[in-house]
C-alpha cells in the first residue's frame, strides 16, 4: 500500500498510544499515591520522564519517535497493574484508581475535542499572518515566518542555508535558477566569504525568522470600495441590524411567553403548541411568501425585512423564556401583586429579573445569528449602501478569493467579535440553554 495513504492511520495510532499511556499514567499514580505505595510511585515517575527522554533520542519523524516510545511504555503500565496494583493494592485504592480513569478519560475527551474544534480557527488566525510563499506548503505551515533578507551592494538579496563541500554556508541569492544551479554570494563567516558561487536549486534552503504578516489586515482593509469608507459603512449596517434584532428578541420572546406561563385563557395550550409546531417550518417554504410582503410593503434594498421580524417572536425562544417563568414560584407574583404592582410591573420589576441567565443567552444566540447572517442580505439587499459584514465578505471572496492571506485577515475581522463575546459570556449562555428544561 502506498506510504501516503498510511501515513494518517500511522498519526492516528501514534496519538492513540501516546494517549492512552498518559491517560493510563495519571490514574495509576493517583492510585499508588492513595495506596502509599512509594516503590510503584517512583517507578511511574520515572516512566513519564523515561518516555520523554526516548522521544527526545530516537532518530525518528516525531510520529515514529511517539509510537516507538509509548508503546513499550504502556507495556510497563499494563505489567504493573496486572502483577502488583491489582494483586497488592486494598479494594479501596482499586477503586480510586478506577473513579480516577474514568475522570481522566472524559476530561482527555474533552481536550481532544475542544482541540479539534479550535483547529480550523487556529487555522484562520494562523493563515491570516502568513505570506504568499507558506499557503500551499504541504505539510501545512502553522507558525507564520518571513524569509531573512540581507542587504549586498545596495540590494536586498533571500537568504538560504546550504552545504558546499561538508561546510554549512549562508549565502545571498543574487539570481533566478538557471538550468538547475543558481548564483549566490557567501555571507557566512570563513575562508568563503565574499565568494561568488553557483549551488543547486535544491540544496539551498530559506532562512525564515518568525514575523507575522500584518500587512494582510491593511490590505484586506484597503481593497474594500472606497465608497463604503473602507468598510465602515458595512460595520455600520450589521450593528444596527445586530442591536435591533437584540432588542426585538429580547422584547417579543419574554412577553409571549410570560403571557404563556401566567395567563389563563381559554385555548392557551393550544396556541402554544401552534407556535411550537412553526420550528417545524423549513424556512425555504417561507422565503417567497416573506419576500412577497416585503416588497408589498417597499422594504426591498433596506435594512428593515433583516430586524422587523425579530419583533414578532421566535419560537424556540419563546419556548425557552417559558420553562424558566415556569420555574419561578408562583409566591413572587402573589407578593408583587399585594404590594400594588400591575401585570405589566410584575412582568418588568420581578419576573425579568429571575430569568437574566435565560435573557443573555437570547441574546448572544440573536447576536450570533444576526452578525453572520448571510442569507438575508443576499435576498433583500442589493445596494453597497446596504450591505453588511456577512455578504460584504462574499463579494470580497469573488473578488480577492486568489489572495487567501487577505481573505483569512478578513473573515479573523469578521469573526472576531463573536468570538469575543462568546467568550466572555458563555457562562451565560450555557446556564440559559442547560436550565431550560428544568420545569415544563
Amino acid at each position: 500500500m502506498n506510504s501516503s495513504v498510511l501515513a494518517p492511520i500511522w498519526v492516528v495510532l501514534a496519538v492513540f498510544c501516546a494517549v492512552v499511556f498518559v491517560g493510563a499514567w495519571i490514574p495509576l499514580v493517583l492510585g499508588a499515591f492513595h495506596a502509599r505505595a512509594k516503590s510503584i510511585v517512583f517507578i511511574l515517575a520515572c516512566l513519564l520522564p523515561l518516555w520523554v527522554l526516548i522521544m527526545a533520542i530516537l532518530p525518528f519523524t516525531p510520529v515514529w519517535k511517539t509510537l516507538v516510545s509509548s508503546i513499550p511504555c504502556l507495556g510497563v503500565e499494563v505489567w504493573l497493574y496486572r502483577f502488583f496494583i491489582r494483586r497488592t493494592f486494598p479494594w479501596q485504592s482499586l477503586k480510586y484508581i478506577r473513579e480516577s480513569a474514568r475522570q481522566t478519560t472524559l476530561h482527555m475527551i474533552l481536550i481532544a475535542g475542544s482541540i479539534l474544534f479550535l483547529v480550523p480557527f487556529a487555522w484562520l488566525v494562523s493563515t491570516s499572518l502568513k505570506d504568499d510563499s507558506q499557503m500551499s506548503r504541504f505539510p501545512p505551515v502553522w507558525i507564520p515566518t518571513q524569509q531573512d533578507h540581507v542587504r549586498l551592494h545596495g540590494v536586498d538579496y533571500p537568504v538560504y542555508w546550504t552545504e558546499y563541500r561538508g561546510n554549512k554556508l549562508l549565502v545571498a541569492a543574487l539570481g533566478d535558477v538557471t538550468h538547475g544551479m543558481r548564483p549566490v554570494e557567501v555571507i557566512s563567516k570563513g575562508i568563503y566569504r565574499g565568494q561568488r558561487l553557483w549551488i543547486s536549486g535544491a540544496a539551498m534552503h530559506e532562512v525564515r525568522h518568525f514575523a507575522p504578516k500584518w500587512q494582510n489586515y491593511v490590505d484586506a482593509l484597503r481593497f474594500l470600495p472606497p465608497e463604503t469608507h473602507y468598510g465602515l459603512v458595512f460595520l455600520i449596517n450589521t450593528v444596527e441590524i445586530t442591536v435591533l434584532s437584540i432588542l426585538g428578541a429580547l422584547f417579543s420572546a419574554s412577553t409571549v411567553a410570560y403571557g404563556f406561563a401566567r395567563l389563563r385563557f381559554p385555548g392557551r395550550d393550544a396556541l402554544f403548541m401552534l407556535v411550537l409546531a412553526t420550528m417545524m417550518l423549513p424556512s425555504a417554504v417561507t422565503m417567497m411568501p416573506v419576500f412577497l410582503i416585503f416588497r408589498w410593503l417597499g422594504w426591498i434594498d433596506t435594512l428593515k425585512p433583516l430586524w422587523v421580524p425579530a419583533f414578532f417572536g421566535s419560537a424556540f425562544y419563546i419556548f425557552m423564556l417559558r420553562q424558566f417563568f415556569l420555574s419561578i414560584p408562583n409566591e413572587l407574583e402573589d407578593a408583587a401583586k399585594i404590594d400594588g404592582c400591575s401585570f405589566y410591573m410584575t412582568y418588568w420589576r420581578i419576573m425579568l429579573p429571575q430569568i437574566k441567565p435565560a435573557l443573555a443567552a437570547v441574546t448572544i444566540m440573536t447576536f450570533m445569528g444576526a452578525w453572520n447572517d448571510f442569507r438575508g442580505p443576499l435576498i433583500y439587499i442589493s445596494s453597497p449602501a446596504h450591505e453588511t459584514l456577512a455578504y460584504a465578505l462574499q463579494l470580497f471572496q469573488n473578488a480577492h478569493g486568489g489572495e487567501p492571506g487577505m481573505m483569512m485577515a478578513a473573515s479573523t475581522m469578521v469573526m472576531l467579535p463573536v468570538l469575543v463575546i462568546f467568550f466572555f459570556t458563555q457562562r451565560y449562555f450555557i446556564e440559559g440553554v442547560t436550565l431550560t428544561g428544568i420545569k415544563g
